[in-house]
């Protein structure tokens, strides 16, 4: 067999557009914010190898117990590592999980931030509870618990059925006392086609739902894309695959109209993709593999991070999923993107936007795993919305240069209006400009507009503007004028906030202080980019 050969190719190919748990976390620890001016450089997290970050994970790993009795957690709680940062100046972020009997502990996630000889400087947990049952014996029977998550699931996605697997029993620390609980995955299929993986959580004990969220992230639309762009490629024997030997080997795969299984490779014998059109099956797979270069680079030369889990391992992307299926979905279970060929099967919904807002539920899954309901539900849905109109300025494309309207490529209304507005988010009708007391009850994708609004104007600023071409007139909860401090710097701001600071448990008011933290972190506590964060913060009335 000829050997692989990762490689670089310009092909012609059509791009398209478009789309927790309750407290806040809180932060303990004796350590204070500079009073000086912060090297931004020094706070900004370093580009780790997968095998420098694999030695911080075991050094932290080898340590777990020890850093679990200094944080003084209880003789049956233990330590799980998941993620570890580390900054320019030696700083190191390390995120745990934690069990309690050996059950997991839903809520319970912390980040220990230690700095460079050692010292832990403070630490932020999701909740402030002590973690304890009084017993790991459950009153309810787990088919009981089952037989409640399928009518639960049936209700709210409903139309193929649902399949109630098996419950997991956990220990619910995200709202209140902790508590014996089950969760139990309901597998179905919603309305529309996307498929669904209901969590549903039941009191161990009493049998009363506590919460519920789906683990399948979606954005819908239709996009209407199209331009010569760069993939990398790989020879395998004579011809070549869209295997991505330069971005963890990110494979894109071709459906051909299934709903299961891992897709056909897509190969060709010249290396030459795709027609712009939808009607050559290659042509979605083109615009889905750019999409995912694209925000790889992003993610490794704006923020430092090598890939979605910051492992160095690419994801995959699976086009032409079922018959005119207009959505497109992350599913972090197979660490994969895919894409539905929209109305008609004429305008699949591989854009760069979705693509970078659909994999941007990876990155958020891997770091704060902002649970998909209430208001972290909604800062889950911003985060994508952030990081997709990020990468989309990133790119630079003639085709379709960055803005900050979300899916303005789609035409989703038939009426060339966007499917979101970051400016003012409620002209699309349904999302909230400015947060309030019943923001956490939403749909994610219309709570997220308080944390879009934010974004907006923490990079720039409120009032009537025109930025490349697109005129915007941002207004604010109460009139103040905003500001903006240039959306490089508030970036930066949001990712350091979303994975050294925020924890499952974020909501609005939880995110203003970990923005705040990351601006002084960055900038200084005194700089002008943390007053624009409480500027932006209080212009969409989170106080």
């Amino acid at each position: 067999m000829t050997p692989r050969i990762s490689r670089k190719t310009r092909v012609t190919g059509t791009a398209l557009a478009a789309a927790a748990l309750l407290a806040a976390g809180i932060t303990v620890g004796t350590a204070g914010a500079s009073t000086t001016q912060t090297s931004e450089k020094s706070a900004l997290p370093i580009k780790l190898s997968a095998s420098h970050r694999a030695e911080l994970l075991r050094d932290a790993s080898a340590v777990k117990a020890q850093t679990a009795k200094e944080l003084g957690l209880g003789s049956q709680e233990k330590l799980v590592v998941k993620d570890v940062i580390k900054d320019a100046d030696g700083t190191t972020h390390t995120r745990y999980d934690r069990t309690f009997a050996g059950l997991p502990v839903l809520g319970g996630d912390l980040i220990v931030h230690t700095a460079k000889g050692g010292a832990v400087k403070s630490t932020t947990k999701a909740t402030g509870k002590s973690i304890k049952v009084a017993s790991t014996t459950a009153k309810i029977a787990a088919s009981a618990a089952a037989k409640s998550a399928q009518g639960t699931a049936t209700k709210t996605i409903s139309a193929k059925g649902a399949d109630a697997q098996t419950p997991t029993k956990v220990v619910w620390a995200a709202s209140g006392t902790p508590v014996l609980a089950y969760d139990t995955v309901v597998k179905g299929v919603q309305k529309d086609g996307t498929p669904s993986r209901m969590h549903v959580i039941t009191d161990a004990n009493t049998g009363k739902k506590l919460f519920q969220y789906d683990d399948i992230h979606t954005g819908k639309g239709e996009s209407q894309y199209s331009g010569s762009v760069e993939l990398g490629t790989t020879k395998e024997g004579n011809k070549f695959t869209l295997t991505d030997g330069e971005r963890g080997s990110h494979k894109t795969t071709n459906l051909e109209n299934s709903e299961n299984g891992e897709g056909k490779p897509f190969s060709d014998d010249d290396d030459a993709w795709g027609t712009g059109k939808p009607d050559d099956p290659q042509t979605a797979g083109v615009d889905a593999a750019y999409g995912a270069g694209v925000t790889w680079d992003y993610y490794k030369n704006v923020h430092g991070r090598a890939g979605i889990k910051g492992d160095g391992k690419g994801a995959s992307s699976r086009v032409h999923y079922g018959d005119s299926f207009v959505n497109a979905f992350w599913d972090d279970s197979c660490f994969c993107m895919t894409y539905g060929d929209g109305e008609g099967n004429k305008k699949p919904l591989t854009s760069l936007d979705v693509a970078a807002h659909e994999m941007s539920h990876g990155v958020t899954s891997a770091t704060a795993n902002l649970e998909y309901s209430g208001e972290s539900g909604g800062l889950n849905e911003a985060t994508s919305d952030i990081f997709g109109t990020s990468a989309e300025f990133y790119a630079k494309s003639e085709k379709d240069p960055g803005d900050y309207l979300i899916g303005e490529k789609i035409d989703i209304n038939g009426d060339g209006t966007p499917l979101r507005y970051m400016d003012k988010p409620s002209k699309d009708g349904q999302s909230q400009d400015n947060w309030d007391s019943n923001t956490g009850g939403l749909d994610p994708h219309y709570s997220s507009g308080v944390g879009n609004h934010f974004f907006y104007l923490l990079s720039e600023g409120s009032g009537p503007k025109e930025i490349g071409g697109v005129k915007y007139d941002s207004p604010t909860a109460d009139g103040s004028k905003v500001e903006g401090i240039g959306r490089d710097k508030a970036e930066k701001i949001w990712f350091k906030a979303l994975t050294e600071y925020m924890t499952s448990t974020t909501d609005y008011k939880g995110a203003r202080e970990a923005t705040t933290k990351a601006a002084t972190d960055l900038y200084g506590a005194d700089s002008a980019e943390v007053k624009g964060v409480d500027a932006a913060w209080t212009g969409v009335a989170v106080k």
